[in-house]
């Protein structure tokens, strides 16, 4: 399956990258403005390709979201996005492209390409923008991002969805095949101590073991359990490993103006509205044990 990571890393997103290199054939990384800004994003995604030997284009996005803001969450990854964790030194370089042209150019030299976006969406609404067959030429974006429940911003709101929601809903409206594993999802597939300690003793298993654990070190003082939700694993997995997943067809709508809900995903669930047509395929549930299986092994 040949994918573009279109990321913020990111603890998460870092496990993501280990995942995807031994999963997938990616044709390029390109970096947003979300968990940090996107000169710390960008920096950590060549450390990451370089650590990873991964042959493939680093190419440096959106350093604000389309309001102009540029929100992010250093109280969850660290100022640098990977908690302090210091990968070897490398000499690669972010690639001269304009990301909206590489994303372009890709769609219609790649057959059958998938977009696995684990970040804010502003860099694929920004190439939607500039040509709305974008959106058909892709096979689809696998996005991490909204919730049909609760949020973790704010109450309603997802954090990659809030952090640019005006790009949300561009992305969202543009007929493009979106699977969606929002919040409801992503907490059902959960990392702790003694998992981590049953993974395989191998390079890509360490890596991915030691940012596990440096968001667990996080969380521990955040909420005083030492676990984590996977969430942006689960936009890559639920894309190669369909089966182990549940998604269904819903109209998601993003809220844009409301004092309290700017950001929330609103998905329709009435039963006298089923009938409707859905824009998005909306994961609902995922076989969690079988889940942590495949990352096990995939390691």
């Amino acid at each position: 399956m040949r994918i573009i990571l279109d990321t913020d890393p990111g603890l998460d997103d870092a496990m993501t990258f280990v995942l995807a290199s031994v999963l997938t054939d990616i044709v390029g990384i390109t970096t947003v403005a979300g968990n940090v800004s996107l000169e710390n994003a960008t920096k950590n995604a060549l450390a990451l390709v370089s650590s990873l030997d991964m042959d493939c284009p680093v190419v440096s996005g959106a350093h604000i979201n389309l309001s102009g803001d540029s929100p992010n969450a250093a109280h969850i990854h660290g100022v640098d996005g990977l908690g302090g964790i210091r990968l070897p030194a490398h000499k690669r370089l972010a690639s001269g492209s304009d990301v909206t042209e590489f994303l372009l150019r890709s769609s219609r030299e790649v057959n059958h390409l998938w977009i696995v976006s684990i970040g804010p969406l502003t860099n694929i609404a920004l190439a939607i923008e500039r040509d709305k067959d974008f959106a058909n030429r892709i096979a689809g974006i696998s996005m991490m991002g909204g919730s049909s429940t609760h949020g973790n911003v704010t109450s309603v709101a997802e954090f990659n969805v809030w952090a640019d929601p005006e790009a949300a809903d561009i992305v969202l409206n543009s007929g493009a095949t979106i699977k969606m594993s929002g919040l409801n999802l992503t907490h059902q597939l959960k990392s702790s101590d003694s998992w981590l300690r049953g993974l395989p003793d191998t390079k890509k298993s360490n890596m991915f073991r030691n940012f596990a654990r440096a968001l667990h070190d996080t969380l521990e003082t955040l909420t005083g359990q030492r676990e984590a939700a996977l969430h942006d694993p689960c936009a890559l997995l639920a894309l190669t490993h369909p089966s182990l997943f549940t998604f269904q067809s819903r109209r998601v709508d993003v809220e844009l103006s409301g004092k309290h809900t700017r950001g929330m995903t609103i998905v329709e669930s009435r039963p006298s509205r089923a009938q409707d047509t859905g824009n998005v395929l909306v994961g609902y549930e995922l076989e969690t044990n079988a889940v942590l299986q495949l990352i096990g092994s995939s390691l």
